[in-house]
């Protein structure tokens, strides 16, 4: 058994209704001068304002920076961070998706800390203690409430940069299922998708332990059940608890395990084309299961045990439960209403061997069970073509 090292440094409230409880809660931590980051959308939806209000409410003081935009960058770091030295926080709250959480940890960083975003690519960079963050998600998928690493693109060379540092944790996260029902349906999909991929590359992984696997394991029932259903209907509220509890899970399962081969392919395809990163995942990950199984035996008996989760026809062959199973990944892809080949997103094929390389070079897929080459990871965009 690998051995393990387990803190969750977070406290987290779920509950359909509970976000009435932010101003409280937030109080409760002694602080009170708050810089809020979000972004236009979630303002939009009016999950922003009403936060701000709870907060206010509470007697706290409260500044929005909304300058956050999806796949946040560099560039939108530097000016939340200016206006956190303009304002003098005290903690931060992060309202909205991963986007305005992953942005909020690297304000933090650079706030707490100086310098630049690039100085804490990696692992314990953090050289200072930063502020108190709380984190009020309003989608459900990438987890990052349960994480302590922020996903930040360079604005100048497009790489996306993996901050982490176990001082970057939220100190509180609050899942209220009521919030995610304004999500459009595209980005249920996308970020439940996302989440999908979390919960199956996290059992396989070179890092999994004891612990990483039970938050898989968890979070694959609660989302290969929820997310269906609320395709089916998006105003099912018990469905989406059940997804943003798995979403959560599994970013849980992500601080203990990492991730895999199937991130390090959907990573290229951001940078280059643009390509939202659920979407990437998702098309990617059932190749990256077949490919895995087919060479290493933890990785296939691991994949079969989530197929029994939803097979109810018996005992099937390994090879065809992990066939089945690949096929039940790509099926809630397309049941999500995205694409499953590379080639209807606008990708190019004779750009699959530049992108290949870059995959070779991603941080996520040296955790993959199976070692990884530069033709490996072509082979696989080439199946997904």
């Amino acid at each position: 058994m690998p051995p393990f090292d387990f803190h969750c440094p977070t406290r987290i409230v779920f509950g359909p209704g509970r976000v009435a409880e932010l101003g409280g809660l937030v109080a409760g931590l002694g602080v009170g001068r708050l810089l809020v980051v979000s972004d236009p959308g979630v303002v939009e939806a009016g999950h922003t304002g009403r936060c701000v209000e709870l907060l206010e409410a509470s007697g706290l003081q409260t500044l929005l920076f909304d300058g956050v935009q999806e796949n946040p960058t560099t560039d939108h770091v530097r000016r939340g961070v200016e206006v956190a030295r303009d304002y003098r926080p005290d903690a931060i709250v992060a309202v909205g998706g991963g986007s305005s959480m992953d942005c909020t940890k690297g304000i933090n960083f650079v706030y707490s800390c100086g310098g630049r975003m690039q100085d804490y690519w990696g692992v314990g960079k953090a050289t200072a203690d930063l502020l108190p963050m709380v984190a009020v998600p309003t989608t459900a998928g990438t987890g990052s409430e349960a994480q302590s690493f922020a996903l930040i693109s360079d604005a100048q060379t497009h790489a996306k940069m993996a901050c982490g540092d176990k001082r970057a944790a939220f100190r509180l996260a609050l899942l209220d299922p009521e919030l995610t029902l304004t999500q459009p349906p595209a980005v249920t999909a996308l970020t439940g998708v996302d989440a999908i991929a979390h919960t199956v590359e996290t059992l396989v992984t070179k890092k999994r332990n004891q612990v990483s696997l039970a938050f898989s394991r968890e979070a694959w029932r609660l989302l290969s059940q929820g997310l269906p259903r609320v395709f089916d209907d998006p105003k099912d509220l018990v469905a989406r608890g059940w997804v943003q509890q798995g979403a959560c899970l599994a970013g849980l399962a992500i601080e203990n395990s990492m991730l895999g081969a199937a991130h390090a392919l959907a990573n290229p395809l951001t940078a280059a084309y643009g390509i939202v990163h659920g979407q990437a995942v998702g098309l990617m990950l059932p190749h990256v299961v077949r490919h895995n199984a087919a060479r290493d035996e933890g990785a296939r008996l691991a994949y079969q045990e989530l197929h029994g989760e939803n097979d109810h026809l018996g005992v099937l062959d390994p090879e065809e439960a992990v066939r089945q199973q690949a096929g039940h990944l790509a099926q809630i892809v397309r049941q999500g209403g995205l694409a499953d080949r590379l080639g209807d997103l606008g990708v190019e094929r004779e750009r699959l061997p530049e992108l290949a390389a870059d995959a070779a070079r991603q941080w996520t897929g040296t955790f993959n069970p199976v070692e990884m080459s530069e033709h490996d990871y072509l082979r696989l965009y080439e199946a997904a073509f």
